[in-house]
């Protein structure tokens, strides 16, 4: 399984190269660089995805904002896959004496027994917006994203104090006023893991994000 932390061609073909010939399928897992593939320019960085590759993952609730759960699993495999790891040919579910091709019940694939719920959030979603409403979106939270960076570069109260992190998550819950997630990186120390993904948020917003964690952690 490769997943999205890799970005750029190379990178990934560079992966996809080890890990030929060692038996496991090659599994690309697809988050925010794939809701950008909806986007008529989207970054090529982003949304690279190798023809080598046996199998893609993608889930549109993450940055896209589809309602839980909604991913979606493209394979190359042409040999019913899914169905031979999966199905079970409940009888109560799957009646195999049907006057139609039993081979439509593809509920049979997937352990919940279906998944059309899946398609149908996606769906209804992208009837709403539209494609170009759904590029909007996504355009907002990368410039969100961009703001929020430049932002903490221009504020004097900020220094990159990672060990911080817990007691201002602590202050931050029990006062009500927001809920970040934090975590640490390979060696590092806790840091907030920011994500902008939220459609109706503002740089209003982002603005009172600097500002409550400035306030919440000026004594330390």
């Amino acid at each position: 399984m490769i997943d999205r932390g890799l970005e750029g061609g190379q990178a990934w073909e560079s992966f996809l190269t080890a890990g030929e010939g060692v038996g496991p399928l090659l599994g690309v897992w697809r988050e925010e660089g794939s809701a950008r593939q909806l986007e008529e320019k989207p970054l090529t960085q982003l949304c690279f995805v190798s023809p080598r590759a046996d199998s893609v993952a993608w889930n549109p609730h993450k940055l896209l904002g589809a309602g839980l759960q909604c991913s979606a699993l493209l394979l190359r495999d042409t040999s019913n896959l899914l169905k031979r790891c999966h199905g079970s040919q409940a009888s109560y579910l799957f009646q195999q004496d049907k006057f139609y091709d039993v081979a439509l019940d593809t509920g049979d694939k997937v352990v919940q027994c279906g998944r059309r719920v899946d398609c149908l959030k996606l769906w209804l979603m992208w009837k709403a917006q539209g494609g170009q409403g759904l590029e909007r979106r996504i355009d907002q939270a990368f410039a969100l994203t961009r703001y929020l960076v430049e932002e903490i570069k221009k504020r004097e109260g900020f220094e990159l104090v990672m060990e911080v992190a817990p007691v201002l998550k602590e202050r931050m819950v029990k006062k009500g006023s927001m809920m970040i997630g934090y975590q640490p990186h390979g060696t590092r120390a806790n840091f907030f893991r920011m994500v902008v993904a939220n459609p109706t948020l503002t740089q209003a917003d982002i603005d009172f994000l600097l500002c409550e964690l400035e306030r919440l952690g000026q004594d330390l």
